[in-house]
């Protein structure tokens, strides 16, 4: 079996939604990005994504090739799986390195959340379309007498076809079923921003981060943050409700990368291995249940941990997503859980208590910020540089929800 490496990738600063970034489409972040990075070394293949869809691209990836100037006769594909893109990008390239001549992928993605696309509903853009082809006239005259009724409006925050209902509300649930209280909600949403907040005074994102548009850090960290502060803040989705704009993360614009590589593909690099991609457990659940949307991960971190014959103790660092404070708080109690990890993961293996003190200790999405398709890179980059300054032999474990209660989770291991 081929061995697979990580080598952390370059990203944009991470900025709100409608701001700094906002004159920008998702491919005119990703090409500083994909530029940077292919000016080190020519990857073989590049994966790329974007999940907030684009009408006017129907392969992101390709259209990178050409809008960073990069070589037209490189192969290129696009991904999605909601917030986890980016990571199945990873997944995606992993299977392919070491067959057909492929030794080095470009993995990323990107989100700009600035602009929503609106869509005409199927029957109108029907008749609009058949119209257009007999008489453009009349079509013109159709086109000037739309209203409001003819469009599908995104008017429940990206909510799920199925449910009807969007990640917030769907991890109100989630909150209450595994009794996370408001008070954890902030208590985490306040440790993630001091994380990150020292982080960016220690110099650890320099590296990573590629200054873009007149932006040079990442613009969330808040460091006049309190839990007085935090407690101050109304719920967004149910007035009754534990979740605000505090403990969720935030409408977010940036573009991300990482690489993925085999042996050939670090020499090309010029990087010494350092993290290898040891495995990954893609998991689903049904998220019409008690459980709410986002708890995929629960189960298969006790999966992909047991198929190991590891204990939560025997990983040195827990990159875990941050959606919202509560969807992180309730994972990790569900996996941490005995009688839940034998119903729900299958898993009766003894994992012993778990570390919260291992988690995301230069913060998470909710102080970084989370544009959907570029979380996954940035994650697994970030994971694969903290894991790089640890000893040899130390593990991680990376995990991603996404939206229709799917989630991927990786383990990583320090060579």
């Amino acid at each position: 079996m081929t061995d697979i490496f990580l080598v952390p990738g370059l990203r944009t600063p991470f900025v709100k939604g409608g701001g700094a970034f906002a004159a920008y489409d998702a491919l005119g972040l990703s090409a500083p990005v994909a530029k940077a990075m292919a000016a080190r070394a020519r990857p073989d293949f590049v994966v790329w994504g974007e999940v907030i869809p684009d009408a006017t691209v129907s392969n992101i990836a390709r259209e990178l090739v050409f809008e960073a100037g990069l070589e037209p006769t490189l192969p290129a594909f696009s991904t999605t799986l909601a917030c986890s893109t980016s990571f199945m990008g990873v997944i995606e390239a992993a299977g392919m390195l070491g067959r057909g001549g492929t030794h080095l992928a470009l993995a990323g993605g990107a989100e700009t959340m600035s602009h929503v696309p609106i869509a005409l509903k199927r029957q109108v853009a029907d008749r609009l379309v058949a119209t257009f082809g007999r008489d453009p006239a009349a079509a013109a005259g159709m086109l000037a007498q739309l209203g409001a009724a003819d469009f599908d409006l995104p008017l429940n925050a990206w909510a799920n076809r199925v449910s009807g209902r969007s990640q917030g509300q769907h991890t109100e649930d989630t909150a209450r079923r595994f009794a996370v209280s408001r008070a954890e909600q902030d208590a985490w949403a306040l440790r993630s921003h001091q994380g990150a907040a020292a982080g960016q005074d220690a110099g650890f994102f320099d590296d990573l981060v590629l200054p873009f548009g007149g932006v040079d850090r990442d613009a969330f960290p808040r460091r006049d943050t309190s839990l007085e502060k935090l407690a101050s803040l109304r719920p967004v989705y149910d007035p009754a409700g534990t979740i605000t704009a505090g403990n969720a993360s935030p409408v977010t614009d940036g573009a991300a990368s990482i690489w993925v590589a085999d042996a050939e593909g670090l020499q090309r690099l010029g990087a010494a291995a350092q993290v290898r991609l040891l495995d990954w457990e893609i998991a689903a659940i049904d998220f019409r249940l008690d459980e709410g949307m986002l708890m995929a991960p629960g189960r298969a971190i006790p999966r992909l941990l047991d198929r190991h014959g590891l204990k939560f103790d025997d990983i040195a660092l827990y990159e875990i997503h941050e959606a919202f404070a509560a969807q992180v708080l309730a994972n990790l109690k569900a996996a941490a859980d005995p009688a839940y990890r034998k119903e729900r993961a299958g898993v009766d293996a003894d994992l012993g208590p778990f570390p919260w003190d291992r988690v995301n200790p230069h913060g998470g999405s909710l102080a970084l910020g989370h544009p959907f398709a570029a979380t996954g890179a940035r994650i697994l980059s970030q994971a694969a540089k903290e894991l790089a300054a640890l000893p040899a032999g130390a593990r991680a474990v990376v995990s991603v929800c996404a939206d229709g209660g799917q989630g991927t989770v990786a383990l990583l291991g320090r060579v």
